[in-house]
């Protein structure tokens, strides 16, 4: 049995280079296993690192959005200052050409052709008018000049960032069809009483289709709030539905996908991320738990879920387990949230 080397250097190293940091799981590059149970703990483990690593480049793209976002914002705050300044730049040229060609008069000027006091102190007031005038549209200029080349200096700069987050979302993704066509493989491989011990691993206790009717049938009446019954529902309809990396329905999902899925359905915005998610809304005690309440999993924070009352979650798992209910006793936990406290 051939088993796949799994590599993350060159992705950790783009993604600081990108601004944001991101904390790849491990390489798993290990001595083929001797025994079945072996063979089914490292791909467990392997299918594990593929979620981490989904959901890193699901928390790579938030974090590319965000710098796109602030690109286009500088972008705009330059083009209002570079149109200040054309606003301001004709009436500067205007002035300097009717001092050129007219000849502003002077207060020697002034004085030698009023013809009475009267006119002289009209005609010193105007080019005193006419000075502070000139000296403020010039200084507005100077001043305008100087805040749209900052501006643009400032929205190249978030433009150049913006650019290196999407290249190190790319190399991301690359990287995780790599090794999620690795973990297919090895998958593959084992045997059918194996890949049942992997998916028990990786995505928890099956439960009764009795109990899970059941649950699904109290969910939303138990719920706490009326969100909350909505999105256990809508969750609960996307039972069946493949995994797919980086999706968020109304297809296929990913983990944080499914539950941002589900909550948008009551008007609630989750971000795209089980790691964003794990830190919304106030925590939950394990013995408190109600139905919509989110579940996470590992340290750092690699899996969400979705409680839906009775000891049971629903949640989109891995590749090749469609979107299911299991008991919420899965190896990993790491504590709740309730996102529509």
């Amino acid at each position: 049995m051939t088993w796949t080397t799994r590599r993350s250097t060159r992705v950790a190293a783009l993604a600081v280079a990108a601004g944001f940091a991101v904390a790849l799981v491990p390489g798993t590059a290990t001595a083929a296993p001797d025994t079945p149970a072996e063979a089914a703990a490292a791909v467990a483990a392997a299918a594990q690192q593929v979620e981490a690593l989904g959901e890193q480049v699901n928390d790579a793209q938030l974090a590319a959005d965000t710098q796109l976002a602030t690109a286009a914002q500088a972008d705009a705050l330059a083009d209002a200052a570079d149109a200040a300044v054309a606003r301001l730049a004709p009436r500067v040229h205007a002035i300097v050409t009717t001092g050129y060609m007219g000849g502003t008069p002077s207060g020697l000027e002034a004085m030698l052709t009023s013809t009475s006091a009267e006119d002289l102190v009209t005609r010193l007031a105007t080019l005193e008018q006419l000075t502070r005038s000139t000296n403020a549209t010039v200084g507005e200029l100077t001043a305008a000049q100087a805040e749209a080349a900052a501006a643009r200096s400032a929205a190249d700069e978030a433009a150049a960032t913006a650019t290196a987050a999407l290249t190190a979302v790319q190399a991301q993704q690359a990287e995780l069809e790599t090794q999620l066509a690795g973990y297919e493989a090895d998958f593959a491989r084992l045997t059918a009483t194996a890949q049942a011990t992997v998916f028990r691993t990786v995505v928890g206790p099956a439960v009764s289709e009795d109990a899970t009717a059941a649950a699904a049938e109290a969910a939303p009446a138990a719920a706490p709030t009326e969100a909350a019954a909505i999105a256990v529902q809508t969750a609960l309809a996307q039972v069946g539905k493949p995994y797919v990396v980086g999706a968020a329905g109304p297809d296929g999902f990913d983990c944080s996908g499914l539950t941002q899925y589900a909550y948008a359905a009551a008007g609630v915005s989750l971000p795209h991320s089980s790691r964003t998610q794990s830190g919304m809304g106030p925590a939950v005690s394990r013995g408190d738990l109600q139905p919509g309440d989110l579940v996470f999993f590992y340290s750092p924070v690699s899996h969400v879920g979705m409680y839906i009352g009775n000891g049971q979650m629903v949640h989109a798992s891995v590749s090749g387990r469609p979107v299911a209910v299991t008991s919420v006793d899965k190896p990993g936990y790491a504590g709740a949230r309730r996102p529509t406290a």
